[in-house]
């Protein structure tokens, strides 16, 4: 019933929240003397806090309208593409002139660990220039009616892999974070198969494909708790009178909450610092503040057996690693991958995934030639920083578009590409 309470908490919080706004709109009024006074700013300001850390975060949306392709601006057209119930598949076409050699086709896998897609909405807007870029929508599972069925670690791989078989051959997958190991499980599974769609490389970012090395704080909690623990106090019902009511889940506020409180004195400074921006009429900095949480803050539910099994297929058993992940009752071997260019990226300062646990798979994968094995290490990033932000675009993407141009079957070299090297040893 915790779940519940939550819904009608929030609901019973509606009228001081219409109340807060309309306070906010009547001192922050240009013809409200109040408004250029710092005692008016200050209502206007306290207002706009309250009703913002009280309110639920809708889906923010990609808004990748305009690239630049080759010096020129093109227009972007946001389509699905494949869709299934837990997933849409969107490709942002981008209006390219007709006759064009066309650009490496890139499946960005998105994380589903609690935030939207649209959380590397900036790893596809730097991917688009170079890439025909395609990225998993993945569904708020408390939408989802039971009708539909579950969802779990094996439907995940399955998705993947009927992805790529939508995409076609001479396909590049990319990986940000927790769906490193159900990627590497996939191409892993091809491989073994003899799938002539098996992608022509991959990419994994900041991933928890060994969790024992360099444990954080995330790994070490699992570890401790154990999956009963999960079970018994994190799973809920999807409450009424939501699509998926009565659907076992792992609520989003929950997930929230527990990245919030690994930095609570960062988000803390954050809002007073917004509150200080909105009192000294600094609009480009609380601009930036509402464009950050109106992301982090929006958050989706997992489905309860995605969620655990991922937990103790990844965190606690350490599964894929010690050889003994399966998928639907088939051991994943990644030894078997051979035509797929591996490239591992990780950042300095991260703290979900230490460094080491994404460069683990170049060990799982020692039939890979050489040649096409590939890491990087970027300083002086966090988690964030691997898949986004200024770093990202000016370190780490040219070394992604330059291993994926070379490693293509159309392209392929037989050196290392220049541009990709370990920054650190």
């Amino acid at each position: 019933m915790f779940y519940q309470l939550y819904e009608m908490n929030h609901a019973a919080m509606q009228p001081a929240r219409l109340y807060a706004d309309a306070v906010r709109m009547f001192y922050a009024n240009p013809l409200n003397p109040f408004s250029h006074t710092p005692w008016g700013r200050s209502i206007a300001a306290t207002a706009e806090l309250f009703e913002r850390t009280t309110r639920r975060y809708g889906k923010p949306t990609f808004g990748l309208d305009k690239t630049v392709v080759d010096w020129k601006s093109v227009e972007v057209t946001e389509k699905t593409v494949w869709s299934r119930p837990f997933c849409n598949l969107v490709r942002f076409e981008r209006a390219v002139p007709a006759g064009r050699r066309p650009d490496p086709k890139l499946l960005i896998v998105a994380p589903m660990s609690g935030h939207y897609a649209t959380l590397l909405r900036g790893t596809a807007e730097a991917m688009l220039p170079h890439a025909d870029v395609h990225i998993t929508d993945w569904v708020d599972a408390r939408m989802v009616p039971l009708a539909d069925g579950s969802f779990d670690l094996d439907d995940y791989i399955d998705y993947i892999i009927d992805m790529l078989h939508t995409l076609g051959p001479d396909t590049h997958v990319m990986a940000v974070c927790q769906p490193s190991v159900p990627v590497l499980a996939a191409v892993a599974l091809m491989e073994t198969r003899g799938d002539p769609f098996v992608p022509s490389t991959m990419t994994l970012m900041g991933g928890p494909i060994d969790t024992r090395r360099n444990p954080t704080a995330v790994n070490l909690l699992a570890e401790e708790k154990g999956i009963d623990w999960f079970r018994d106090n994190v799973i809920m019902n999807a409450p009424w009178p939501v699509p998926g009511f009565g659907r076992e889940v792992y609520p989003g506020f929950l997930q929230l909450s527990g990245f919030m409180s690994m930095n609570l004195d960062r988000h803390i400074i954050a809002h007073k610092d917004f509150f200080m921006h909105l009192v000294k009429h600094d609009g480009d900095n609380a601009e930036k503040h509402r464009d950050f949480y109106d992301e982090y803050l929006a958050v989706m539910d997992l489905t309860a057996e995605f969620y655990l099994q991922t937990v103790d297929t990844v965190f606690v058993r350490h599964a894929l690693p010690k050889g003994e992940m399966t998928h639907r009752g088939t051991r994943i071997d990644p030894s078997d991958i051979r035509n797929v260019a591996l490239f591992t990226v990780e950042g300095e300062n991260d703290d979900i995934s230490g460094i080491g646990q994404t460069r683990a798979a170049h060990d799982l994968c020692p039939n890979i030639p050489a040649d096409r094995h590939a890491h990087y290490m970027q300083p002086a990033v966090g988690h964030y920083g691997v898949f986004n932000g200024s770093r990202f675009r000016s370190e780490i993407v040219p070394r992604i578009v330059d291993f994926i141009t070379s490693y293509g079957r159309q392209n392929r070299v037989a050196v290392k590409p220049k541009l990709v090297r370990t920054a650190k040893k």
